[in-house]
């Protein structure tokens, strides 16, 4: 999921920055240009990741997601989140 991911958000103009995936859930910490659509972009990864993985699982995605900006949070603030999730 992680190498399907990357190479999904360089095709897409993006940089990953931090991810962590677990068996229910995606945490993203990525930059791309907000002019680019995240709509776009949430649905092409998934699109992209799902059609890959489909072979190995009956179901993938949820047809629902969260996005966020970072606003003024400080990078490592996020980055720490994020790498705090894989051990819930």
């Amino acid at each position: 999921m992680k190498e399907i991911i990357q190479k999904t958000a360089q095709g897409s103009h993006a940089a990953v920055i931090k991810m962590e995936t677990m068996p229910d859930r995606v945490h993203l910490l990525w930059e791309a240009d907000p002019q680019s659509g995240i709509h776009r972009l949430v649905r092409y990864l998934k699109g992209r990741s799902s059609h890959q993985l489909r072979t190995h699982m009956s179901t993938l995605w949820a047809n629902l997601y969260f996005v966020a900006t970072m606003g003024g949070a400080p990078l490592a603030v996020i980055e720490q989140y994020i790498e705090i999730q894989k051990t819930d």
